[in-house]
């Protein structure tokens, strides 16, 4: 039988506080730990000094008991807008969007992604499946995170 997952996984929050404050906390992957519950830590690897374009970090990720590491890349930058990365061992994109929001446009919707465009590959998949609970529990404990992580965010940039 093959294991089904959900493409797409999205939250978003908005935000009262203009679009560069937001940026300034979710533009630097090595933060991550500071907002999301499964990431205990996140650092730019060998050869990488800034977070930019094509940079690459290592995640360590933690879940009850277990702990791994992942390997991401920045595949999309785009300054005040759009952060996504894409985590080489399971192949999905993860991204921060930001769009106007409030009145006037004075405050940010900050809006997160977990997207599947090439799928997930069989080795995430079986561990998930082994691992993590199966995926709709584990996709549950994702979606519970990612609303974690945007409320963490809002707490910060209005704070």
């Amino acid at each position: 039988m093959a294991t089904t997952y959900e493409r797409l996984l999205e939250d978003s929050i908005d935000i009262a506080a203009p679009a560069g404050r937001v940026w300034a906390l979710v533009s630097d992957v090595r933060r991550m730990a500071e907002w999301s519950p499964q990431v205990t830590s996140t650092r730019l690897r060998s050869g990488y000094d800034e977070v930019a374009l094509g940079a690459e970090f290592t995640n360590r990720n933690r879940l009850g008991e277990l702990e791994w590491t992942t390997h991401g890349r920045i595949v999309r930058l785009e300054p005040e807008r759009l952060l996504a990365f894409r985590i080489e061992e399971n192949w999905v994109v993860w991204s921060f969007a930001l769009e106007a929001a409030g009145p006037g446009g004075t405050g940010t919707r900050l809006v997160q992604r977990r997207e599947a465009p090439d799928g997930i590959s069989d080795l995430s998949l079986e561990l998930t499946d082994g691992f993590l609970g199966g995926q709709e529990s584990f996709t549950a404990t994702m979606r519970a995170g990612m609303r974690e992580t945007l409320e963490r965010i809002k707490a910060a940039a209005e704070g």
